[in-house]
């Protein structure tokens, strides 16, 4: 018998149809476009590093003033269905970018959770990588780099532990 359960948004809309509403859920927390990233000026590579925003929090990998984070952080990207399109170091994990290349969310992102936690209990964010960039000089910066987040084990839940049998010696 088919649901009578209506598709959630991401699976209907394109991120250029999204309210402002929809498109703001569908961030997943990670903090990970929050990094400090570097441009090689000859080959336009971007480096990544472990250096976060000073605007981030990085127990909750979420904005502390995101309302006026351009005012604050003048190097601020927002993150736009353009823009989705067009950076390459947004990761596959990205909400945002799994909807635009028509995947479904991951199981531990908030609307399918149900809970901003899993994002940080599958190892997605960035909080136990990430450090403030305040008082960091920008020649040590390349210090910081670091290789991109490893994504494996992120398409599916990870198995239920097993538990011991009173009595068992496992």
């Amino acid at each position: 018998m088919p649901s009578k359960d209506p598709l959630p948004f991401w699976r209907t809309k394109s991120l250029d149809d999204m309210s402002s509403s929809e498109w703001e859920q569908l961030c997943d927390g990670c903090g990970r476009c929050c990094l400090v990233k570097l441009e090689d000026e000859d080959t336009g590579d971007i480096y990544l590093t472990r250096l976060a925003c000073g605007l981030l929090d990085l127990k909750t990998c979420r904005c502390r003033d995101y309302a006026a984070r351009h005012e604050k952080m003048p190097d601020c990207i927002s993150i736009t269905p353009e823009k989705v399109r067009t950076l390459g170091w947004l990761p596959p994990t990205c909400g945002y970018r799994r909807v635009e290349e028509g995947k479904d969310l991951l199981w531990w992102h908030p609307l399918i959770s149900g809970t901003p936690d899993t994002v940080h209990e599958a190892g997605i964010s960035v909080r136990k990588l990430a450090r403030t960039e305040v008082g960091i000089k920008p020649g040590w910066i390349p210090h910081y780099i670091i290789d991109d987040f490893v994504d494996d084990g992120v398409e599916a839940p990870p198995a239920p532990a097993r538990k011991k049998r009173a009595g068992s010696k496992r």
